[in-house]
């Protein structure tokens, strides 16, 4: 999940390494105008984010039929995905800043081979082992990845536009994050060779990719490589606190969806097709995509407000979809779950932005981003185990109604601070303060 210098975006500065791929590229943020062939190293930037999330969602609707292959559990699956977020999260902290240290090229193209390696481990997978290598491969990928390329859109964007970078890398994302389920399913069930072809395409996919990067702007390093910790101020810990918690469960739902929900949707309908559950994961995550868009600019607080009852009611009928067999009330529960995590999501991630002072700001956003990805890896371990015990179906009814009664009680917290909030300004407003 790329998105963590999107809320950077419009009215702040742009991160130290896309200040320096600025003064170093003759970008339009140096120089005022637009750099010979900017605009297609933009458009290249935003291939790469699409394909390498993409390729890590490709395996989503093909883990029922790998299970049957090789004859694991639904337990198995989660590990098999936690894998890729426990790598993933140090990636993402050690990148960013190596990024500024040495040049985005000389993380990226290592990135995209990483990448490649991993969906060819996938196209010659022939037991769990394989999936596991694998999925710790696409983790390594795509959390070296990640920062640099949305910073690269940030700065490459041709007219020096923040706020439709923010989109493009909104779009790239999610996008990407959508079109692999969906690829994977339309391909395994309707081409040949259902567990190789999406993954040969993918390899195709990423030579274009390695040439975008190549044609990236060179950026010369300036400060000796850290690795960066992450930390939060004691004035920031409260929003952090209410909003990391909801960004939390907002991305358990999202790492349901990726792992568990293909087979749920098949055991409903009584259908094999691959891709019905792909579109499932897909349809989720659009709906999220959308409600980001919609959202965007509004208050933070009034976000988290109005997504988390969505996100309640969504899960509440996923629950409910699986008491009564009914896929239209899958249907529902998608695309309700889905708009209340966007907006649960971008309110969040606006909220802690703002709250953090600007010396603390990446520290804080990356704190809050292992928040996220533990929200995606964790809970679905949990889920894993109790199928394990009591079926798939009762174990996703169980996970979807404790998550709802949870987001139930974070909307209370942030009604609760929001209403002290309002009457504070409403007391120093009388006090003339």
């Amino acid at each position: 999940m790329p998105l963590d210098r999107l809320a950077v975006g419009a009215g702040h500065r742009p991160p130290r390494a896309t200040r320096r791929i600025a003064r170093s590229s003759g970008s339009p943020h140096a120089t005022g105008r637009p750099s010979p062939g900017g605009r297609w190293r933009f458009r290249g930037a935003a291939y790469a984010l699409l394909v390498l999330l993409a390729g890590t969602n490709l395996p989503t609707p093909l883990y029922r039929g790998y299970a049957a292959r090789f004859g694991f559990s639904p337990l198995v699956v989660t590990l098999i995905f936690a894998a890729y977020v426990a790598v993933l999260i140090p990636c993402l902290l050690l990148a960013g800043p190596l990024s500024d240290a040495v040049g985005p090229r000389r993380v990226l193209l290592p990135a995209v081979a990483v990448a490649l390696l991993g969906s060819l481990v996938l196209a010659l997978a022939d037991g769990t082992g394989w999936l596991f290598a694998a999925r710790v491969l696409q983790g390594l990928a795509v959390g070296a990845a990640s920062g640099p390329l949305t910073a690269a859109l940030t700065e490459l964007e041709p007219a020096g536009d923040r706020r439709k970078a923010a989109l493009v890398s909104t779009v790239a994302s999610v996008g990407g994050l959508g079109l692999g389920p969906v690829l994977a399913g339309l391909l395994a069930e309707y081409a040949p060779a259902p567990y190789v072809l999406p993954y040969a395409i993918e390899i195709a996919l990423l030579i274009p990719a390695a040439a975008a990067v190549l044609a990236l702007p060179a950026a010369r390093p300036g400060r000796r490589w850290r690795p960066r910790r992450p930390g939060i101020p004691h004035a920031v810990r409260a929003v952090f606190a209410t909003s990391g918690t909801a960004g939390f469960l907002a991305f358990a739902v999202i790492g349901l969806f990726l792992t568990l929900v293909p087979t749920y949707v098949a055991t409903l309908s009584g259908s094999g097709n691959l891709l019905l559950g792909g579109a499932a994961v897909a349809l989720m995550l659009a709906c999220s995509a959308l409600a980001q868009l919609l959202g965007y600019g509004r208050p933070a607080r009034a976000l988290e407000l109005a997504g988390l009852p969505l996100l309640a009611t969504g899960l509440a009928l996923l629950a409910l979809a699986g008491g009564l067999a009914s896929l239209p009330l899958l249907l529902a529960a998608t695309v309700i779950a889905g708009v209340g995590q966007g907006l649960v999501f971008l309110g969040g991630l606006t909220a802690v932005n703002a709250a953090a002072p600007a010396e603390r700001r990446a520290d804080v956003l990356s704190s809050f981003y292992v928040i996220i990805y533990l929200g995606v890896g964790l809970p679905v371990i949990g889920v894993g185990l109790l199928a394990a015990a009591v079926g798939l179906l009762a174990a996703v009814q169980y996970f979807a109604c404790a998550t709802a009664v949870l987001c139930l009680a974070v909307l209370l917290a942030l009604a609760v601070a929001h209403a002290r909030a309002r009457r504070g300004t409403r007391t120093h407003g009388l006090r003339g303060d």
